[in-house]
């Protein structure tokens, strides 16, 4: 066994850091499983990312995985003839269908499932959540707003509804182009950004067919109402906690994070906590200790993975970022609560024979003082069951399938290997 760390990193690839030695110095300092975020970059960008990393796998002789993030649907307003307008707070302005330029009065709304889901009194964000508008009287064609905050708009901001599920696919016809090219190239996880209830990921893992394992991106609260459901066709969850972040009032954020985690951790469904994790860092090779706290909590919390976006992406020290990112959760793990805390999550999980199983061999493990433990597994399933379980020891999954080790490479405490097993262990 090379490594202690149980929790794992995610890094994502950009112009900072897609170069192979920089693919290969990042895996040494640490990261897990690559990113590759169809929100930006070209196919070329994604293939050249894609064999960088299959570079330093084979170079460092570590299963190492592939995540493809899909973009997902971008609700936007239409354009101003001037380059902005002011909305301060009581302004009163109408979204319509007609694509004529907008002014102070009105502008394009060119989601017409977006005004048909409107009700009088909800809540409609622009810009990241910086303008903040009431709905008020309302028909299928258009809606009057009140403006609550605010001070500018310009062309094409973002539209979020927080209280209402927009009747549109999770799948764009760039998700659907981008996803068959990132299963050509034989990615290991497919994200999908938007979900909002349990037929987008049904949907995702229906065109997927096996091929790679299937996450949902938990950033709307209407994912977060339907969770239990959602969970139900998820092999991962990634708690986005920016897109979550401007549809939630920032204390709530916190307790989403944590029913996430622990709704995950009781389905042994591998969970990922993401966005500014190590922000200051894409400009300063140091974190703020506000940020290190962050990474230190949710690896406390039980997280199987965090997530380095910008960071590693576009920043000015992508390698320090995970170098740091690592030390942290070491330290973490050193800690001797942190067993404690790992431990009192087993409370409401369901067991069936199978766990019962491995939470005896977890057991009788912690008992003997066994350094490590062996899983024999093809697909998987008995050494995530034993990563529930949250063991001390670290565990060596080994399988048959190369697919099956790039996948559990996310996964909190395996250290997944190739090698035969006995056929009787597991079908």
């Amino acid at each position: 066994m090379q490594r202690a760390r149980r929790a794992r990193i995610v890094a994502t690839l950009g112009p900072a850091s897609r170069a192979p030695g920089t693919v290969k110095a990042l895996a040494q300092a640490g990261v897990d499983v690559f990113r590759l975020n169809f929100s930006h970059g070209s196919h070329d960008d994604h293939a050249a990312a894609f064999k960088a990393v299959r570079g330093a796998e084979m170079a460092l002789k570590r299963p190492l995985g592939i995540l493809a993030d899909l973009q997902g649907p971008k609700l936007r307003l239409g354009r101003f003839s001037d380059v902005e307008i002011e909305v301060k707070p009581g302004h009163q302005m109408r979204f319509d269908l007609n694509p004529a330029l907008g002014d102070e009065k009105r502008v394009q709304m060119p989601h017409p499932e977006i005004l048909k889901s409107l009700r009088p009194g909800m809540l409609l964000l622009l810009d990241d959540g910086r303008v903040r508008l009431r709905v008020g009287e309302r028909t299928d064609e258009w809606c009057d707003v009140t403006v609550e905050s605010g001070s500018k708009l310009s062309d094409r901001k973002g539209v979020a509804v927080p209280e209402a599920v927009i009747p549109v696919s999770a799948l764009t016809p760039k998700d659907r182009e981008d996803l068959a090219f990132a299963l050509r190239l034989g990615v290991d996880w497919v994200a999908l950004s938007f979900v909002q209830k349990a037929e987008d990921m049904a949907e995702l893992k229906s065109i997927v067919n096996g091929q790679a394992a299937c996450l949902a991106k938990i950033e709307k609260p209407q994912a977060l109402n339907d969770l239990e459901s959602i969970l139900d066709y998820c092999d991962g969850v990634m708690v986005a906690r920016g897109d979550l972040g401007v549809e939630m009032d920032p204390e709530e954020v916190p307790v989403a994070q944590k029913k996430i985690l622990r709704a995950a951790r009781q389905r042994g469904v591998p969970a990922i906590v993401a966005t500014q994790m190590l922000e200051s860092m894409t400009s300063a090779p140091a974190p703020t200790r506000a940020e290190a706290s962050d990474v230190a909590n949710a690896v406390y919390e039980g997280a199987d993975a965090l997530m380095l976006s910008a960071e590693t992406a576009a920043g000015d020290y992508p390698l320090e970022a995970v170098t740091i990112m690592n030390r942290i959760m070491e330290r973490v793990e050193r800690d001797p609560l942190w067993p404690g805390l790992m431990d009192a999550e087993h409370a409401g999980m369901d067991i069936d024979d199978v766990d019962a199983l491995v939470a005896a061999a977890r057991k009788a493990a912690e008992a003997s003082s066994t350094a490590c433990m062996v899983v024999f597994t093809t697909l998987g399933g008995t050494a995530r069951r034993m990563s529930r379980e949250r063991p001390l020891q670290p565990v060596l999954a080994l399988t048959p399938k190369p697919e099956t080790a790039r996948r559990l490479a996310l996964v909190w405490g395996l250290e997944p290997r190739l090698g035969e097993q006995p056929t009787s262990l597991e079908g």
